[in-house]
């Protein structure tokens, strides 16, 4: 039985389009969107934070340069 509370981005405020996070008992995060929430990402809080530093400082631009 999963005991993950999932937490809906302050983000996404009343729009249908939402992205979720949960804390797993084993330490790992989990990320879901509300469109397909079978569909679920897990990686560890470091591996999070460094992709979360990525995108703020913009060294993934360049996959949605055209």
């Amino acid at each position: 039985m999963s005991t993950d509370r999932w937490q809906k981005s302050s983000y996404s405020g009343t729009a249908a389009n939402c992205v979720y996070v949960a804390a797993s008992d084993d330490g790992t995060i989990k990320l879901r969107e509300s469109d397909d929430s079978g569909a679920v990402l897990t990686t560890t809080p470091e591996r999070l934070a460094a992709f979360i530093r990525s995108v703020k400082t913009g060294e993934l631009d360049r996959f949605t340069d055209s």
